[in-house]
Formats: C-alpha cells, structure tokens, sequence
C-alpha cells in the first residue's frame, strides 16, 4: 500500500468526482482538486475540532483531495483532526491513502494544544534543552528554519497526520527571516534547509516541498521580505541538482490582493514578470491561499465582479471561481468550519473554470 499520494490513486480519485472540465490539476501526474481546504481559522478547542472533523471529510468524500495545513496552526489542533479524519476514512475503505493530496509547514514555533502558560518554560524545555534548536536560532521569537528544528518539525507533523509520508511540505513564510538577518545569511539559511529536505525526500518522508509566503511574492523588488524566485531555485538546483524537488510555492491571491497576477516583481529571461509568470518560467505548482480572504470576499462584491463570473449563486464562490481560474494558479485553498460553506463553496466544482481567454476578457494582466 502506498504511503502517499499517486498518480493511480488520484487518477481513481478523479474518476470518482468527475465534476466539470478543469475540476482537477495534473501536476507531477497527480490529480489535484482545484478547490483545497484550509485550516487556519478557528480556535484552539474542542468544538472546532468537531467541526473541522466533520467539514474536512464532508470535503474529501465531495470531490475536494488536497488539504492543507500547518504544524502552528491552531496549536497542532488542525494536524491532529486531519490525522483522525484520514485514519478514519482509510479504515472504512471512502479514501485511500493514495487519492490524497496533504500539504504542511513548518518554521513557526507551534504550541501543543493550547497556548502555554509560561512561553519561556515551554520554549526552554520544548525546544531549548530538548536540542531542538538554539536561541540564536529563533527570529523573531517565533521562526526558525535550521536543519535540526526542521527535521524535528517533520517528524511531530508525521505523528500528528499519522501519516509516513507527507506529500508536500512547506517553508513557512520564510522572508520574515528577513527583519533580523542579512540577504547572504538568509540565503545560506535557505540553502541548508533545502539540503535537509531533499535528504528527507531522500528517506521517504517527504515528496515535494516549496515556500509558502505570506509578503515574499506580493511585495515589489527591493522591499524588506521580497523573495527573489529565481535565486531560490539556484539554490534548490545548488542542493538536489536537477532533480531537486523543489517543485510548490503557495501565496496569497484573491480579489483584493491580486499582486501575484499583476505586479513586476520577478524577472524572467531578463524580462520583468509576475510570481506567477515566474512560476509558470520554473514549471511549479502554484497553491492560493487566502481565496475568500478569510470570509471578506464572501459577500457585497461589485456587481461587474459578479457578472465576469457567471453561473454561480453566491460571492464566496465566485472569488473562489477568480482564485482557482487565474492562470498559472493550480489550486485554490478555503477554510470551511461548517457543512453549510462546504456544500456552498464546492459547488464551483460543478462549473468550468474560466478559460484563460474568458478570464483575460474581464480581468487585466500586464503585457
């Protein structure tokens, strides 16, 4: 039995949530739902567990195969419910561990439940005495991205999805290394912590891994925190060579934060060109967080927005239809803590995503 996601499994998967044309994206010939689940939101308590128990297996027996997460979030509160969702629909043969997609992250400091009474007490006995990692190492007082701490990271995540495989593995908002370390400094960061990672490819305990920015490829060239995608892959080429598997980046794009399709913030063959162009330039895989923008996309869009995108009912599905059909986009994540956004939201699996012509007729894109 495989331990991650296949190109058979999710090709089955496909098969079983046919949906409309453009449903899934084929990326390293695995097919990924266009719409992605999110779990950010939400408190550090046991009746969100109970909801995201029941949204995220509603979304995985509806068409929705990648998820996506973080070890910080909700206080390793959202791995853990992942985890037993996944054990128990495995168990009960609606999902194999083959038909789905898991994505996760590390670089935050993540408390175990619920936040710590004492920080100090808890980093220090976490982390500091445990090895983990050093003061020096901690930015911020919150991110680290050392080889140690991160290869400590992998394996809580591992425990908390119960998985051995994790199938896509993210830096998390890396640049805000940024404010406390040079760009040199940074970079030799960078570079030792994809060397750890195409070592735990190596193993088998990861398949892809990619950054996941909040500003580093929003922000304009020269701006505290801009991630240059062409140095990144020179190190991720420097570190696995060819084959190296940095192959995802993930960043926000939505209705109000379009940077990723219209800001010059990158350049390609010496040209100026989007993150999305760049990425398009490097063959990667491009996730969109932040879709619905935490719900403030959800409702009085203009009614222009509303009528570019046809055929949907509702203004969270329609941001959804502008994130998932932006081309060079490959996914779109939304968090869904009730049954009632999950029906809503994946409704837009039912529809095509908008040609790149149709969505070039009402959305502008530089030349």
């Amino acid at each position: 039995m495989s331990t991650h996601a296949t190109p058979e499994g999710t090709s089955r998967y496909a098969d079983r949530h046919s949906g409309a044309p453009g449903h899934f994206t084929v990326f390293e010939q695995l097919h990924i739902s266009s719409v992605g689940f999110g779990t950010y939101l939400g408190a550090d308590d046991d009746a969100t567990d109970r909801a995201y128990e029941a949204t995220i297996e509603r979304a995985l027996t509806s068409g929705c195969n990648l998820i996506d997460t973080a070890i910080n979030y909700r206080c390793q509160r959202s791995e853990r419910v992942i985890g037993a969702v996944l054990k128990r629909l495995f168990a009960r043969g609606d999902l194999a561990r083959d038909e789905v997609v898991i994505s996760t992250k590390g670089g935050y400091l993540p408390f175990d439940s619920s936040h710590p009474v004492d920080f100090k007490s808890y980093l220090k006995t976490r982390f500091f005495d445990a090895g983990v990692m050093e003061p020096r190492d901690l930015v911020g007082g919150s991110h680290c991205m050392t080889p140690t701490y991160l290869s400590a990271q992998i394996d809580w995540s591992r425990r908390n999805l119960g998985l051995d495989t994790i199938d896509i593995y993210f830096l998390h908002n890396p640049e805000s290394q940024l404010d406390e370390v040079s760009p040199a400094d940074f970079h030799d960061r960078l570079r030792q912590a994809f060397a750890l990672l195409e070592e735990r490819v190596a193993h088998g305990e990861i398949r892809f891994y990619g950054t996941a920015t909040w500003n580093g490829y929003r922000v304009s060239k020269g701006s505290p925190g801009h991630l240059d995608l062409n140095r990144i892959m020179a190190l991720a080429h420097e570190v696995g060579g060819d084959g190296h598997h940095f192959r995802i980046i993930q960043l926000p794009h939505n209705l109000a934060m379009p940077e990723a399709l219209i800001k010059m913030n990158q350049t390609v063959d010496g040209t100026e060109a989007t993150a999305l162009e760049a990425a398009f330039y490097h063959r990667l895989f491009v996730m969109a967080s932040a879709s619905i923008l935490q719900g403030n996309l959800a409702s009085d869009l203009p009614d222009e927005m509303r009528s570019a995108l046809p055929g949907l009912t509702t203004d969270a599905q329609r941001a959804i239809e502008f994130a998932r059909s932006t081309p060079g986009v490959g996914a779109a994540l939304v968090g869904m803590k009730s049954l009632v956004h999950v029906t809503e939201n994946l409704a837009v699996l039912r529809q095509p995503r908008l040609t790149t012509e149709k969505f070039l007729e009402h959305f502008t894109t530089p030349p």
